[in-house]
C-alpha cells in the first residue's frame, strides 16, 4: 500500500472533513500517499485528483461540510462512467481507496467492485444514521443537535403565542433524526416512517393534552407524508381550529454547522481505521463505532438494513409527553 485515495459523496455531514483528516495524517504516518478526489464518484470519473499532505488537512477539524466537495454522479451509475473512474484509478497508481458516504456511496461501491479490484473501505457519513454497523454515523450526533437548538428557539415564540408547531426535520427514509431530536425537546408528539401516521390519534393526543401547557411542539419526520408538516397540520387545524397552528421546516440548516465534540471524535477513529484496515488488507467493508469500540460491516449488510426504532425509547416519549 504505497498510494490511497480518498473522496466523500452524497449528503454531505459534519464531521467528514475531521474524517479527511485523520485518513490523510495516518496514511502520512505509515508513508503511504493519500490522493484527495474533488466532488466524489463524479470527480473520480472527471480525474479531480488533488494531492494531500498534512498541511492541507490542517484547522479543517472543526468545520462542517467537506472541503473535497461532494455531489451525486448520473454517470457513475453506467457501466462506462465506472470504466473511466476505474482508468483514473489506475493512472494515479491507486492502491486503496476510502470512502465516506451514505447508503448510495456504498452501494456505488458494490457495483464498483465488480470491475475494480483495487481496495476500498467505507465510514458512514450521513446525518440520517441509518446505517448498521455503528451506533452512530458521521454527522447524526451535530444534526440531532441543531434540532434541538432550533427547537428551543421555536418553543421561546410558541410560548409566547399559545401556539402549535409542526416541526418538519430531515429523515424521508429514517426518523432516527426525529425520534431523538423529539425527546430532546420535549415533543408532544413526533411523526415517522417508521410508525404508521394516525392524524385521529394525533388529534386527540392534543385535545386531551394538558390545557396549562402555553406551547406544544409535533416533530415531523419529511418523508412521513405527501406534503409533510404542512399537510398534516392542515388536517389537525380542520379539526382544532382553536390552536394557533404553524409550521417550520428546518431544511439544509441540520446538515450544516461546526461538527460536535463527539462527532469528531467518532470521524477521526473512523478515519484512523480505514487507512489500517486497509493496510491490513481489508476491502468491501464499513468501518463503525458499536459499544464504543471500531467494527467491520460488509457494504452489502450496512445499506438499507436499518435496524427498528427502540421501542424504549418510543414507549418513552409517550409517557413523558402526557
Amino acid at each position: 500500500m504505497k498510494k490511497i485515495a480518498v473522496f466523500t459523496s452524497g449528503g454531505d455531514s459534519p464531521g467528514m472533513n475531521a474524517c479527511i483528516r485523520a485518513v490523510v495524517r495516518t496514511a502520512i504516518f505509515h508513508n503511504i500517499e493519500v490522493m484527495g478526489i474533488k466532488h466524489g464518484y463524479d470527480g473520480l470519473i472527471r480525474n479531480e485528483f488533488v494531492a494531500l499532505d498534512a498541511q492541507s488537512v490542517a484547522n479543517i477539524i472543526q468545520r462542517g461540510g467537506t472541503f473535497l466537495k461532494t455531489a451525486r454522479s448520473k454517470e457513475f451509475l453506467t457501466i462506462e462512467g465506472r470504466k473511466k473512474a476505474l482508468n483514473n484509478l489506475i493512472k494515479h497508481n491507486i492502491d486503496g481507496i476510502v470512502a465516506i458516504g451514505g447508503d448510495g456511496t456504498f452501494k456505488g461501491a458494490l457495483e464498483f467492485a465488480e470491475i475494480c479490484k483495487i481496495p476500498m473501505v467505507g465510514c458512514p457519513g450521513t446525518i440520517d444514521n441509518d446505517l448498521v454497523g455503528t451506533d452512530f454515523t458521521i454527522g447524526y450526533d451535530t444534526a440531532i443537535n441543531t434540532v434541538v437548538e432550533a427547537v428551543d428557539k421555536i418553543r421561546d415564540t410558541a410560548e409566547s403565542h399559545d401556539r402549535l408547531f409542526f416541526v418538519e426535520v430531515m429523515g424521508r427514509d429514517a426518523g432516527l433524526i426525529a425520534l431523538r431530536s423529539g425527546i430532546g425537546i420535549g415533543a408532544e408528539s413526533i411523526l415517522m416512517p417508521e410508525t404508521k401516521t394516525d392524524v385521529e390519534d394525533l388529534i386527540q393526543r392534543l385535545a386531551s393534552g394538558r390545557k396549562s401547557k402555553s406551547s406544544k411542539i409535533v416533530i415531523v419526520a419529511e418523508g412521513e407524508e405527501a406534503g409533510g408538516a404542512f399537510a398534516i397540520a392542515e388536517q389537525v387545524k380542520k379539526r382544532l381550529p382553536d390552536y394557533d397552528t404553524r409550521v417550520t421546516v428546518l431544511g439544509h440548516i441540520q446538515r450544516g454547522g461546526n461538527p460536535t465534540a463527539m462527532d469528531r471524535v467518532n470521524s477521526s477513529r473512523m478515519g484512523f481505521a480505514a487507512v489500517e484496515a486497509l493496510i491490513a488488507g481489508k476491502s468491501g467493508e464499513m468501518i463503525g463505532v458499536v459499544d464504543k469500540k471500531i467494527v467491520y460491516t460488509a457494504f452489502q449488510n450496512a445499506v438499507k438494513h436499518r435496524q427498528g426504532l427502540d421501542k424504549d425509547l418510543v414507549r418513552m416519549l409517550e409517557i413523558l409527553s402526557l
